[in-house]
């Protein structure tokens, strides 16, 4: 079995495709296989040439050195969607983290009776699915229920070696509901920091209709950067008025971190925040333009990952 799986993924070095990409990130699941062989051959499969851990220089390519190689211990925290709230409050203010409403250790405890008429319920250390209630009397609990309970097996650390959340240990919430715009759900404000300075933000509307991206630099300038799969908005959305906040805050949540993005919600004119993530897409989604992977990849500092015994 494990032979077999090794000789999988060496083919995948050779003949990247989309469909290998999905075999690919199925086998590098296994246990057995290490992280760095797992990284190399999902790099390959899903960006179509070799990664190079020794030179790193695009943004993507960097992204999985940091996965070697930085590992702050306080990034476990960063990542589980519960301890972050906490984290976040003792060092910009509890005003910006969504409330929590409950907590439970399996879905089997979830007692909708303790929720208001509207939450949002999601696992704390996992992403992909999200249970959106926005009234009760239609809410469809037992597919929620079905969903979280798939996702409390699962450690998101397999699914592309992103290390910080290997130890958190799962838990499902409820947090309170934020009202969505026009678009039917709330636009994410996604701060790219780089040494605690934000170098570029991106837009995202529409997540559950017609999911557009756009990209500025800190003074709200339009960015040509593109992904596939993500399209423009068409025209450009004016700057939030809580910019400068969001990059304030931003700062100071960044702070001694070669990299991190900062996610961000505006609910009632006030800022939450949404998530914090130090791999974008897991290193894994290319730019349309390979400038633009090298150019962003530049921002990050290796010299600034943390080790074991210090930083280097």
């Amino acid at each position: 079995m494990k032979n077999t799986a090794k000789s999988k993924i060496a083919k995948a070095f050779k003949s990247p495709s989309e469909a290998w990409a999905g075999l690919v990130l199925r086998l590098c699941q296994k246990p057995f296989i290490s992280d760095e062989t797992a990284i190399k051959a999902e790099f390959r499969a899903y960006m179509g040439h070799t990664l190079d851990l020794n030179n790193p220089k695009s943004f993507n390519e960097k992204l999985q050195w940091l996965k070697l190689h930085d590992r702050n211990p306080l990034y476990t925290t960063l990542v589980d969607k519960l301890a972050v709230k906490e984290w976040v409050s003792s060092k910009i203010g509890a005003q910006y983290v969504v409330p929590t409403l409950a907590i439970w250790k399996d879905v089997d405890e979830i007692d909708l009776n303790v929720l208001p008429e509207q939450f949002v319920m999601k696992a704390n250390h996992y992403s992909g699915y999200v249970a959106i209630c926005r009234d009760k009397e239609t809410f469809d609990f037992s597919y929620a229920k079905k969903r979280l309970a798939a996702m409390m097996k699962k450690n998101l650390f397999y699914y592309a070696r992103e290390w910080p959340y290997k130890d958190v240990k799962p838990l499902v919430f409820a947090e309170e509901y934020l009202e969505p715009d026009e678009t039917g759900s709330t636009a994410d404000y996604k701060v790219f920091c780089f040494s605690g300075e934000p170098k570029m933000i991106q837009l995202h509307k529409g997540r559950y209709s017609n999911h557009t991206q756009d990209t500025f630099d800190p003074q709200w300038n339009h960015l040509d950067i593109r992904q596939p799969g993500y399209p423009l908005t068409g025209v450009t959305p004016a700057a939030p008025k809580q910019l400068e906040e969001m990059l304030r805050l931003s700062r100071i949540l960044s702070a001694g971190i070669p990299h991190v993005r900062v996610d961000w919600y505006i609910n009632r004119d006030q800022l939450k925040l949404g998530e914090m993530t130090f791999f974008d897409a897991s290193g894994l989604c290319p730019f349309e333009k390979y400038e633009d992977d090298l150019m962003i990849g530049s921002w990050i500092d290796l010299n600034r990952a943390y080790s074991a015994n210090g930083r280097p």
